[in-house]
């Protein structure tokens, strides 16, 4: 067992047959219970499973009071988005790291080796990038951003999450949200939720550690992961096949936002 994962053994036991459901081409759900007893006995994840070859991830970027401060959320993602979720770490109003739009890179990468990008090339092809591949990539993609902390790699944990003392709080509890990508090239998107008593105190910023969240990928399928943005930043919606907004709201605003959308046909 992980030093500092206590509940590993109990973690996702309600996933062995994990209850997705398809809501578009190209964009599976589900929703369970990260745990039949113990700490995480009260946290609901929810999860997106998107098919490469049929959607695509784009970053919209909002911000207010002269750009110090970010003002995206849920609430503002585009008609023909089909899902949205928060993007990585930022400072003050703007993203933290390597920040690509519409092939345009408005910030550099930024430096350390927990960092991960998410980057789309111009084909609407999506990759989880290590800081070394990064280099390679700089002039050749669409859109990208970066986050960290990496929880995946080749399907293990990075060592600074392995155990205590190698300068990442591993015991820490928080609402979660975090992207990666399966060995078929999916992509899998999970968010954490607190439930609360009768439906009260969903955004509570209780849930899973650092391990614990890595491991959430990992039996989700996951060969790659990164952390996204969690605590009170944590968001994520998903229109249903009628049209209406599954909403996963939370209390702050951020600077970037990542929508799922069509992807348009490879050249």
């Amino acid at each position: 067992m992980i030093a500092g994962v206590a509940v590993l053994s109990v973690l996702l036991a309600a996933t062995q047959s994990i209850p997705w459901r398809t809501v578009h081409h190209g964009i599976e759900r589900a929703e369970f219970v990260a745990s039949s007893r113990g700490p995480l006995a009260k946290v609901k994840v929810v999860v997106l499973r998107l098919e490469p070859s049929q959607v695509t991830l784009a970053l919209a970027a909002r911000s207010r009071d002269e750009g110090l401060r970010g003002a995206w959320t849920i609430d503002s993602l585009a008609s023909e988005a089909l899902a949205a979720f928060n993007g990585g770490q930022f400072v003050e109003g703007a993203p933290w790291g390597w920040f690509v739009r519409d092939g345009v890179e408005h910030q550099p990468p930024g430096s350390g080796p927990l960092a991960m990008a998410i980057v789309v090339d111009s084909g609407g092809r999506v990759a989880l990038l290590t800081p070394d591949e990064v280099k390679a990539a700089r002039g050749r993609v669409r859109e990208a951003m970066q986050s960290y902390p990496t929880l995946l790699v080749g399907g293990g944990l990075p060592e600074p999450l392995r155990a205590v003392g190698r300068g990442v709080d591993i015991g820490h509890r928080d609402a979660r949200l975090a992207i990666g990508m399966d060995a078929h090239g999916r992509i899998l998107v999970a968010l954490t939720r607190f439930i609360g008593v009768a439906g009260h105190g969903s955004s509570f910023p209780y849930g899973p550690t650092l391990p614990e969240m890595a491991e959430l990928m990992r039996r989700l399928g996951a060969v790659r992961a990164v952390g996204l943005d969690g605590g009170l930043s944590s968001q994520l919606a998903v229109r249903e096949p009628d049209g209406t907004l599954a909403r996963h709201p939370n209390w702050r605003m951020v600077p970037v936002g990542v929508e799922v959308v069509r992807r348009q046909a490879l050249p």
